[in-house]
């Protein structure tokens, strides 16, 4: 039996943003991760100015890591008829490889626990306190781990969401996920959002000159084409920018990286006593593309209330009741508006009049985008 302050399952964003936090307030930290890092992860890789500053402040050095600029917005329907906008806020393009490496080695020097190759089978609450079991990925062996706190940051979706019996687990998801990491003659302050029949991709550039291609589509255009090169030919390409990128880019990946079944449905920000947060407590639609913002943006709120819990300011009622309170306060609306607005894309006809309309009314769309972004943090 091993103990621990405290359990962080999954080492993306959120898992290691809130670890890091943890740990630098003096708590013993256990995070376990299925894979070793770095990695790569099916995600847009832009992030909002939003959290740049308390990025920093962690430690995280973006112009060292080569991290580009970005401050323009292009829209395109499927014909290829695009609009314009300046992002007021802007943001930074920077892979999951690079910024997840980097907090993964702040979060060794601030003393975190890491079980790489591990995954949690089960977590049970009895007497105030956690067990969690968990399992080596390759020699199947097992060990149980006991916390005061634990923090869920497992993703979209994984194996723990359906022993938890969550409610959104058990409503399929139509939608599977494509990234390639890839060399192209584009601006490199400029995020581009695609659409096409039945999804939308966006470009953008990270660092070393590298541009993040990844899009959102159904398993519906997939079945139909039956791989995913012959479906990104047939829907894909019948985008004129599309298909310009698919047929004159360098592609750096032999295979992308896929996801599937993943849920843009509501979810609980508590789970039989768990910290929920990043795409375990909610996932923003691609669309909007504020998801790694707003998973640190997450892991930071968790993380202060946990300190607070930990040193025993709240109690645990409290300290649930407060976050879920907060979190819905941040980000059940921006949620809610990027579902609403994905309603819009994907349909040709009408995504051809949405980009038309917000074309004629720039205003509109600007709004949109202030809607789904915070203000800045700073620590």
């Amino acid at each position: 039996m091993f103990k621990t302050d405290v359990v962080i399952i999954g080492g993306g964003l959120a898992g290691l943003v809130s670890a890091l936090e943890l740990a630098k307030a003096g708590h013993s930290v256990t995070l376990v991760e299925r894979k070793t890092y770095p990695f790569h992860k099916v995600c847009g890789e832009y992030v909002s100015n939003e959290v740049k500053p308390y990025l920093e402040s962690l430690g995280v050095d973006l112009v060292n890591l080569g991290a580009a600029t970005i401050n323009h917005l292009q829209v395109s329907a499927p014909s290829g008829r695009s609009l314009f906008s300046p992002l007021d806020m802007g943001g930074f393009g920077i892979s999951r490889y690079t910024l997840d490496h980097t907090l993964y080695q702040l979060g060794q020097s601030a003393g975190v626990d890491f079980l790489l190759h591990h995954q949690v089978d089960n977590v049970q609450f009895h007497n105030n306190q956690f067990s969690v079991v968990v399992s080596n990925r390759y020699t199947g062996l097992t060990q149980t781990l006991t916390a005061r706190l634990v923090v869920g940051a497992f993703g979209k979706r994984s194996k723990l969401d359906k022993t938890l019996d969550r409610s959104f687990i058990r409503r399929p998801s139509p939608y599977i996920g494509v990234k390639y990491h890839i060399k192209t003659d584009f601006p490199n302050d400029l995020i581009a959002l695609h659409n096409f029949a039945d999804g939308y991709c966006g470009l953008s550039a990270i660092e070393a000159d590298k541009y993040c291609l990844c899009y959102l589509t159904s398993r519906h255009n997939l079945r139909r084409f039956g791989s995913i090169s012959d479906m990104e030919q047939s829907v894909l390409w019948k985008n004129p920018h599309l298909k310009a990128v698919f047929t004159k880019a360098d592609f750096l990946y032999e295979k992308p990286e896929v996801i599937n079944e993943f849920s843009f449905s509501a979810k609980r920000a508590i789970e039989n006593h768990i910290l929920m947060t990043g795409d375990s407590a909610g996932l923003i639609t691609p669309l909007c593309g504020n998801g790694m913002a707003m998973a640190i943006r997450g892991a930071k709120l968790a993380s202060d209330l946990a300190n607070a819990f930990l040193h025993g300011q709240i109690a645990r009622q409290e300290l649930e009741k407060r976050y879920q309170q907060s979190w819905a306060n941040q980000f059940a609306r921006r949620l809610w508006i990027g579902r609403t607005v994905q309603r819009f894309f994907g349909k040709t006809w009408l995504t051809e009049h949405a980009v038309r309309t917000l074309d004629v009314v720039k205003p509109m769309l600007r709004t949109i985008i202030r809607q789904t972004h915070g203000n800045v943090m700073t620590s």
